[in-house]
């Protein structure tokens, strides 16, 4: 994932920061409780694509 991309990505649901989740190619949201996925390099940005965060995964973002 391009550093460059991931400074200007954010959440669409909250307009807040999102964390890189290299092993599920994943971007995540501790606002929204979101994690987007990354299909071939490109961000899926919709929330209706989006899973769900567990509690535990919304406490690691801390």
């Amino acid at each position: 994932m391009d550093k460059h991309l991931l400074d200007i990505l954010v959440d669409p649901v909250t307009k807040g920061p999102l964390v890189y989740d290299k092993q599920r190619q994943e971007l995540l949201s501790r606002a929204s409780r979101l994690a987007y996925p990354i299909r071939d390099g490109i961000p899926v940005m919709l929330p209706e694509e989006a899973r769900e965060l567990t509690s535990e995964e919304v406490e690691a973002l801390k």
